[in-house]
């Protein structure tokens, strides 16, 4: 009998190697690679043709005239947005996100609703007990909900259990690092258990026409941990992100093989859970009863979702000889860099001696290229004092040379921005008006004078 031969596995990036070392020689990380036992090989296997021998599979047209399954509202219009319409009959979704975050608040709030609805929901937690799962169900008004509870960490266990009843429309998993597949050894939340364990979940996904929610946990850089081969098994990946000194969560699709990426779904959280925001605008803009000094609000576009947010900018002038610092929340600081960089070439404005210190309002992150011009808008009217009018909004991307170049879906941005109640836009030259005063220009050189000139009148 052929003996188990021993690798070592990186848990961080699934690379194997013969023998243990301290740091992994592919993604660099240290103390991550354990032992496990691998498969085991004999001649027959090696020599084996895997040709024939095997069930002959039936092959469809994509032509085919097929009933495509409908799409299951889970509930609440913000996770439906996010998901692109709805969940998917046997799809997979992977959703990860910070400890404490409300992952799992906001997938007990969507089984309740559609179990009330009519809908067969199963709820398996590898990390609470169901009794304390019950009490936050509680907690969100979800007591009366028939939502089939478990408490349990063998794929094996769940998967007979499904097999012996009808298969539920929606069965989530929390968390996929906590299953464990008695087909491996190694302990749950290794890479050859998350990746086993949520290839059988998936299988039963495609094979019941169940939708399977698996909640992931991540790593101290924000990443799902576990195998990275995990995102490219499902069909879609949400990441629900925010910070715990504010009381807003935005869950974005980063992946979605049934719709668009980078839509986002806004949650405010309560004291009776989380709840949808209809209007995310209100979220991320201050009082803005009179003009402030460096502050400007840039219509951002998140997915199809026009967001509006304000960008705040503060310039500090220093004593010859100091070495002026740089400070970015919110935004790209490489970018920041550039966009400084671009006005004192272009514009014949000095930031060398001045501190900068720049702030998305309401601790939005916003990776927009469009922001350039809002962040331009703001160095300078704090740097020259030149108050921007508070319904004026500014959007558009900023190019070396100084030219503003035209972004996409201006009309969304306009339309937005002239819903809140804002007049007037600063824009690149090529942008149509959206209801509201559009000032083109075609260089940053011509916004400085633009500013300039409004400032003296």
């Amino acid at each position: 009998m052929a003996r188990a031969a021993t690798r070592y596995v990186c848990q961080s990036c699934g690379s194997a190697s013969s023998r243990w070392q301290g740091q992994c020689a592919d993604c660099n990380e240290w103390n991550t690679i354990q032992q496990e036992a691998a498969a085991v090989v004999t001649p027959f296997s090696a020599k084996h043709s895997l040709s024939g021998g095997g069930a002959r599979i039936v092959m469809a047209g994509l032509d085919d005239d097929v009933a495509i399954p409908a799409r299951l509202s889970t509930g609440i219009a913000e996770l439906d947005r996010a998901l692109g319409g709805g969940l998917v009959a046997a799809s997979a979704v992977l959703i990860g996100g910070d400890p404490g975050i409300g992952k799992s608040t906001l997938l007990l709030q969507a089984a309740g609703r559609m179990a009330l609805d009519g809908q067969r929901v199963t709820y398996i937690s590898g990390e609470e007990a169901s009794d304390q799962v019950r009490l936050r169900a509680r907690r969100l008004g979800m007591a009366k909900a028939p939502v089939q509870l478990a408490s349990a960490t063998s794929v094996r266990d769940i998967l007979t259990t499904l097999a012996s009843g009808p298969p539920p429309a929606l069965l989530i998993i929390d968390s996929i690092q906590t299953m464990h597949s008695d087909t491996l050894e190694g302990a749950p939340g290794t890479v050859s258990q998350v990746r086993a364990s949520a290839q059988e979940l998936i299988r039963y996904a495609k094979t019941s026409g169940t939708a399977v929610v698996l909640v992931g946990h991540v790593t101290k850089d924000g990443q799902i941990a576990g195998p990275r081969v995990l995102e490219h098994m499902v069909d879609t990946v949400l990441y629900f992100e925010g910070e715990r000194s504010h009381q807003y969560r935005i869950l974005r699709a980063v992946k979605n093989r049934f719709g668009g990426t980078d839509e986002i779904g806004v949650f405010a959280m309560g004291a009776d859970g989380l709840e949808e925001v209809a209007n995310p605008s209100s979220l991320f803009l201050t009082d803005r009863d009179r003009p402030v000094v460096g502050t400007v609000v840039f219509p951002a576009l998140e997915g199809t979702r026009p967001v509006l947010c304000e960008i705040q900018a503060l310039v500090v002038r220093l004593a010859s000889g100091a070495t002026p610092r740089r400070a970015v929340v919110g935004w790209d600081s490489g970018r920041l860099s550039m966009i400084l960089a671009v006005l004192e070439a272009r514009c014949g404005l000095s930031f060398s001696a001045c501190e900068v210190y720049l702030n998305v309002a309401g601790g939005l992150k916003v990776q927009d290229p469009a922001a350039d011009l809002a962040v331009a808008v703001a160095l300078v009217s704090a740097l020259t004092e030149v108050v921007v009018p508070a319904e004026t909004v500014a959007f558009g991307e900023i190019a070396l040379s100084g030219e503003v170049r035209a972004v996409g879906h201006s009309g969304l941005r306009l339309k937005e921005a002239a819903k809140l109640g804002f007049g007037a836009a600063l824009a690149p030259a090529s942008t149509q008006g959206g209801g509201i005063k559009v000032s083109g220009f075609r260089t940053l050189n011509a916004l400085v004078d633009h500013l300039g000139v409004a400032n003296r009148a």
